[in-house]
């Protein structure tokens, strides 16, 4: 590992897990132990490791053509997934970029955008939530509010405002639009967020600021539903998807508009309307055939069942921590649990933190997840079985009754 610099990471002393195969639900290491996948590769992998499905259309897509470019020109897969996202979602156009913060990028230069073709251009500010979290590219971060992320580069950053309940900000005259995680909040640790939270973006006229509905983390399931926005009333004007877009597989996310966003960018050439961004690798065929085979897997089972029954066992088993002295909290929606430790209570000689000490003491008991500050994640595969996710919140318990209070 002498050469390789992990992402989130601090190098000095690192002994990061070294994994050199998956199977299932599990991932195996370098030494032979096989670990429960409790945070589905950080919330990417939807239908398990060594799909088969996803492994055939990978294959003979490879075959067939490995990669061609969507600068001005298409392919099959392309067009294909496009129209398939844009029915789910009841949107008009997919734009296809390699990850969620760059789809997040396209969306706010396309909010920016959109007002200057409709002759406005100081509409150029945007409202985020709090504890919000859209990626670590520039704008993505101007956009969130987690300091620990976004710290060390308040100079490259322009500034967002906090949304309040009362929504005096959206009568704002420079407003280009709100961006919202819809009910979890991620990479705040798992944190939910009240429906309620989102009501006034749901009346917004369409002379207000464009809606953004960052589904990166929670689309295709993980909460329960096919995306997590749908019941709060929401009516987005863009939705960015990634992470289990392709089952997980390969790096591929989309930024998803209305027709009337889409519309605002056409013209003749001479006039400069067309959206000047785009990556090399968008839409790579390779990966469009993986996210086709994966929207068909989650087409034709009855994923939605199994998360109720999983989600169902999950609480039954976590209800010793429920108010335990050295638990903080337990917030759990769809698949997408935190168990939030008190971590000032527990004492702990781990270098690192409380929340790594409980992860490698889970890793010694073959679960494998990552903490997000001093809360232990489980954001498991949609094919898990009840018995893993009994197993996992088992060990959490049994770990969490060895940890001493100060």
């Amino acid at each position: 590992m002498s050469n390789l610099w992990l992402p989130f990471t601090q190098m000095r002393g690192a002994s990061p897990r070294n994994f050199v195969r998956g199977a299932g639900n599990y991932l195996i290491d370098a030494d032979g132990r096989s670990v429960f996948d409790a945070t589905s590769s950080i919330w990417t992998i939807l239908h398990g490791h060594g799909r088969p499905e996803l492994i055939e259309a990978i294959t003979l897509q490879a075959e067939r053509l490995d990669h061609s470019t969507l600068l001005g020109a298409t392919h099959a897969r392309a067009e294909e997934l496009a129209e398939r996202l844009c029915t789910r979602l009841g949107l008009a156009r997919a734009f296809f970029s390699g990850d969620g913060a760059s789809a997040v990028e396209a969306a706010l230069k396309m909010a920016v955008q959109y007002w200057r073709r409709h002759g406005k251009p100081e509409r150029n500010r945007f409202v985020r939530l709090s504890h919000g979290y859209h990626g670590d590219t520039v704008g993505a971060m101007s956009v969130s509010d987690i300091a620990v992320f976004k710290g060390a580069y308040g100079d490259l950053m322009f500034a967002s405002i906090p949304y309040a309940a009362t929504g005096e900000q959206l009568l704002r005259e420079d407003l280009a639009a709100v961006i919202v995680e819809p009910r979890v909040q991620a990479a705040a640790g798992l944190r939910a967020v009240p429906d309620d939270v989102y009501a006034l973006l749901g009346r917004l006229s369409g002379d207000g600021p464009l809606v953004i509905v960052d589904e990166i983390a929670t689309g295709f399931g993980r909460t329960g539903t096919w995306f997590a926005f749908e019941g709060l009333g929401l009516q987005p004007d863009i939705v960015c998807v990634g992470k289990g877009l392709t089952g997980g597989v390969l790096a591929l996310s989309a930024t998803v508009v209305t027709q009337n966003v889409f519309d605002s960018f056409l013209g003749e050439y001479q006039e400069m309307r067309q959206f000047f961004h785009g990556h090399s690798f968008a839409g790579s065929p390779i990966a469009c055939a993986a996210a086709l085979a994966s929207l068909a897997i989650l087409e034709t089972e009855d994923w939605e069942t199994r998360v109720l029954r999983l989600g169902a066992a999950l609480d039954d088993e976590l209800r010793p921590l429920h108010g335990h002295e050295l638990v903080r909290d337990v917030r759990r929606c769809g698949l997408m649990c935190g168990v939030e430790l008190a971590a000032e209570k527990i004492a702990s000689h781990h270098p690192m933190s409380v929340g790594w000490d409980v992860a490698d003491r889970l890793y010694e008991r073959g679960q494998f997840t990552r903490p997000i500050g001093d809360t232990i994640q489980l954001v498991p595969p949609l094919s898990s079985s009840e018995r893993e996710i009994r197993d996992f919140a088992r060990a959490l318990c049994e770990t969490v009754s060895e940890l001493s209070c100060i």
